[in-house]
């Protein structure tokens, strides 16, 4: 069961609320072999890879028009609903984040700016495992097509009848997905890093996975395509003081608990007393999980620890978590202190759930502590950012001299002639 840690000293913070390891050195030997033989071999790599990995053999990887059609039949009324409205929030707040960016004087005769472009052809991995993870369609697809990217290609692996879970499906089509590929795990990374008889490559690669996507994200990122950010098993903090209600934080713990038994969950409570109520609601309600398992091996890699409240803000910071749900009497005092986290749930009546499926904010965050120097996926993950600038003669013979001198000290004669030859021409 969960650990209970009361006032640990600082300099023990680090070693309690340590991730989950992994051997990495045998994930990335094994994610870089099946990478080179996608690269070598591609569509017959992949569907080898489909046949020994998941038990399915696949004639062909792109889902027709038809599968399309049908797997909406097996969609119900109600899940389409709460898709569209999810859909709907997600476009909202994703759409909010355009700006335009004005043309800046920085000297006389001196102009720059900034063109933002969609990148062309992203790839979106969604994966299967123990749950069909649609809402990850929606979450990465929206603002792909909302910044304008040209192709749109999603790879999730096919279950044992050939078939990608309709849910899967639907939400693709109901985001715009351009074409929907069978195939998962680091396979399905090297069919879009390096692009197959059937999958194209493209430049950028995000989404979720285990350990061996993960792993060949990280190496396909080092010279054939960019990623979204370096990920890892979920996690969340929540910090809760006597304001809290214990059935919800103990909730809100194990909702992140049944995602994997490589999860973490930790709560930072202000006294004993809290802790302890929250302790005994989570035994009540992961006794009645079907997930129980799942979470019972998280909770092993989770912690609660009671703090301070002059502590608080300074250890989440150095947790730095993907998730963090604040049930606090001043939530929002404490959240205006947090620098380093994924996304923040205010209040409680803000569960980690609402943001993972249908508040509007992105659910693809950084993981490991890597919201220290990563955001969450958003508009600006689909684009990138051109600078222009434009001299009239004017403004070469104000700032010439400026740079020339630079230039020179640095001795790039080269650089130093290409605007004293202007100059000499004004």
């Amino acid at each position: 069961m969960i650990q209970t840690y009361i006032n640990p000293p600082r300099k023990d913070w680090s070693e309690i609320v340590r991730r989950p390891q992994f051997d990495n050195e045998g994930l990335f030997g094994t994610a870089g072999i099946i990478l080179q033989d996608v690269l070598n071999r591609g569509d017959k790599a992949v569907r080898e890879y489909a046949e020994k990995f998941d038990n399915v053999q696949l004639s062909e990887l792109l889902v027709s028009e038809d599968e399309k059609a049908e797997s909406a039949k097996f969609v119900s009324k109600e899940l389409k609903m709460a898709i569209y409205t999810a859909k709907a929030n997600i476009e909202k707040f994703h759409a909010a984040q355009k700006h335009n960016i004005q043309k800046i004087k920085t000297a006389d005769g001196v102009v720059c700016w900034q063109k933002q472009v969609a990148i062309e052809k992203v790839g979106l991995y969604v994966p299967a495992g123990t749950a069909p993870l649609f809402s990850t369609v929606l979450m990465l697809a929206l603002p792909a097509k909302i910044a304008g990217c040209r192709e749109v290609i999603l790879c999730s692996p096919a279950g044992k009848d050939g078939k990608i879970h309709p849910a899967v499906i639907f939400a693709a089509t109901v985001a715009g997905v351009d074409k929907i590929f069978k195939t998962g795990g680091a396979q399905a990374i090297g069919a879009m890093a390096y692009g197959t008889e059937s999958i194209p490559k493209v430049y950028k690669i995000f989404g979720p996975g285990n350990q061996y996507v993960t792993a060949a994200k990280q190496i396909v990122s080092m010279k054939d395509v960019a990623i979204d950010m370096p990920a890892g098993p979920s996690e969340v903090e929540v910090i809760a003081d006597e304001t809290a209600i214990p059935a919800f934080v103990a909730a809100d713990l194990l909702s992140q608990a049944e995602h994997g038994a490589d999860s973490q969950a930790i709560l930072v409570a202000t006294s004993l007393p809290i802790a302890d109520a929250v302790k005994k609601e989570i035994e009540i309600q992961l006794s009645v999980l079907p997930r129980k398992e799942i979470a019972s091996k998280a909770l092993l890699n989770s912690r609660i620890i009671v703090l301070p409240s002059s502590d608080i803000v300074d250890f989440t910071n150095l947790y730095a978590p993907e998730h963090l749900i604040i049930e606090t009497q001043n939530y929002n005092e404490t959240a205006e202190k947090i620098i380093n986290a994924g996304s923040i749930f205010l209040g409680n009546f803000t569960p980690e759930s609402a943001g993972d499926y249908a508040s509007g904010t992105n659910h693809t965050l950084p993981t490991n502590g890597h919201a220290r120097a990563y955001s969450g996926v958003n508009l600006d993950s689909f684009m990138k950012k051109i600078t222009f600038q434009e001299i009239s003669k004017r403004g070469i013979s104000q700032l010439g001299q400026t740079i020339c001198v630079m230039a020179a000290n640095e001795n790039l004669t080269a650089h130093e002639n290409a605007v004293k030859l202007r100059m000499k021409n004004r």
